[in-house]
């Protein structure tokens, strides 16, 4: 049965070669079958500060509302960003933090430190691009924005089959080296994971 799968660009340029990996992606799920949306957080209205934490609830914006909905929607998240300062870029964090609110993404216990999980069941991919070989990214740094996105917040509201393809270095690449990885990641949205 064909997935349901939304890929979020989260570059805040529009002319990003994350912009095209996002539509090699969204391309190769078409292909195969999949029932495929792209949603660009830099075209979402919202505010990405979370101005109250949780102490007290900020409206949501009607952009956000929407992408609430696409995420509930879809079984399989591709999240396509840059690796900036070993993180995301803000924009996305932003996103992050304004959409997978409590009573939403996840509920915390009353009285304990555990949770309930709202999006069990669903998969998973990160591609993010590095100015640094990818090698280099895990061994010296340990790959902190993927176990963030992973660790922190996949696995945190319930997506625990999540996989990663990190693309690097970006910087000094040759118009040789985007295109073969643009055609892998086409690959991955044909086998749709």
């Amino acid at each position: 049965m064909p997935k349901k799968i939304l890929v979020i660009d989260g570059h805040p340029d529009p002319e990003s070669y994350i912009r095209a990996l996002a539509n090699a992606y969204v391309g190769g799920a078409k292909k195969s079958g999949a029932d495929v949306q792209l949603l660009s957080i830099r075209d979402l209205e919202f505010n990405p500060n979370l101005q109250f934490g949780y102490r007290k609830r900020t409206e949501l914006e009607p952009d956000l509302l929407q992408a609430q909905e696409l995420l509930k929607w879809a079984d399989h998240l591709v999240w396509v960003h840059p690796v900036w300062w070993g993180s995301v870029p803000a924009i996305m964090k932003g996103f992050i933090d304004r959409v997978l609110l409590p009573g939403y993404a996840f509920k915390k216990r009353e009285g304990s430190i555990w949770w309930d999980q709202f999006f069990k069941g669903r998969s998973a991919r990160i591609i993010c691009t590095l100015d640094q070989p990818a090698w280099f990214y895990y061994l010296r740094f340990r790959a902190p924005s993927i176990n963030a996105m992973r660790g922190l917040t996949m696995n945190f509201i319930g997506v625990n089959k999540v996989r990663t393809t990190t693309i690097g270095p970006i910087r000094l690449s040759t118009d040789e080296f985007r295109a073969k990885w643009l055609d892998k990641v086409g690959k991955l949205g044909e086998k749709q994971i």
